[in-house]
């Protein structure tokens, strides 16, 4: 992912009011070679997160709102799939963009809770077998992360 302006980064946010994009935090010292997408937490706002997803040419910036669960396993992260999780895992939902979103639909997934997918994908996943290309499953595992941030960013931005 290259680096982004923060004022591009706040003008890519498509499921928030002009209070809510000005309320915003912006993250910082960010290390944009190992991100394929950008994802933070509100200081303020525990509950609040925040994903800016490249899309072809775009930036596509959704707010998130984790809802409270009650799992009686621990949940997978359905961005990243790692199965040896060092983190927690969360649900998240996201209003659509435009007028879906004022009439309050919401589309949502399970995400690691502090945004860990781009450093999940990018460790050496478990040897499978003797001979297994651990490195081509570390790419492979890359490529499906960007398809999936990008898909979610597209089924929030389809209703507009």
């Amino acid at each position: 992912m290259h680096a982004i302006s923060d004022s591009d980064l706040l003008a890519s946010f498509v499921n928030v009011s002009v209070r809510e994009r000005k309320a915003i935090p912006i993250p910082q010292d960010v290390d944009w070679d190992k991100r394929d997408f950008l994802g933070w937490r509100d200081p303020k706002l525990p509950q609040v997160g925040y994903v800016v997803i490249p899309a072809d040419d775009d930036l596509i910036g959704i707010q998130l709102r984790e809802t409270a669960q009650k799992a009686l396993r621990r949940p997978q992260c359905a961005w990243c799939e790692d199965v040896t999780l060092p983190n927690e895992v969360v649900f998240f939902s996201a209003k659509r963009a435009g007028a879906a979103g004022r009439n309050h639909n919401t589309i949502g997934t399970l995400i690691c809770a502090g945004f860990q997918c781009n450093a999940n994908v990018r460790k050496p996943p478990p040897l499978a077998y003797n001979g297994f290309d651990l490195e081509a499953a570390r790419v492979q595992r890359i490529e499906q992360l960007r398809e999936t941030v990008t898909a979610f960013a597209r089924s929030v931005t389809a209703a507009r």
